[in-house]
């Protein structure tokens, strides 16, 4: 095989974090939708994180989702869960260890909801890539008016 076809045959840098992201999201413990998410900066990854119950605290699958006895609909009451969302999880990583995040690219499994997006501004996420929509307009307009560029790969 030429040396042409090796590095065409490479994934791109957003394709290649997207496919870390995806994997991150296996570890997650929530009963209704699995999200991973993987912060990078110059191409180096700092931190990641899934949705599911805090540190220590019993996973959804045990002590069962609240969401779903409440029948909250999706993209509503983000509030009412158990669990911490993947973005959240990524960014308190980060915090936990000292790793500095602000200009840095967050990847994740599903567009981030609205709390998680008034985070990534605050911790200067200059650029978010996402995989799936989630039904969150106030979002997209944080993200417009913060000036992150945002990307969706689907």
């Amino acid at each position: 095989m030429s040396d042409k076809k090796k590095a065409a045959a490479r994934p791109s840098w957003d394709e290649y974090f997207m496919d870390i992201t995806r994997v991150v999201a296996t570890r997650s413990t929530c009963l209704r939708r699995q999200v991973g998410a993987v912060i990078v900066k110059d191409q180096r990854l700092l931190a990641s994180g899934y949705n599911g119950a805090p540190c220590g605290l019993a996973h959804c699958g045990d002590k069962g989702c609240v969401r779903a006895v409440n029948k909250v609909p999706s993209g509503e009451r983000q509030e009412l869960c158990r669990g911490l969302h993947a973005e959240q999880s990524a960014v308190v990583q980060a915090a936990m260890y000292g790793v500095p995040i602000h200009g840095a690219t967050i990847y994740s499994t599903h567009q981030p909801c609205s709390a998680c997006t008034k985070i990534l501004i605050n911790a200067g996420i200059k650029r978010i890539v996402y995989q799936y929509s989630y039904p969150d307009k106030l979002a997209e307009d944080l993200v417009a008016e913060a000036g992150i560029e945002y990307v969706c790969v689907e």
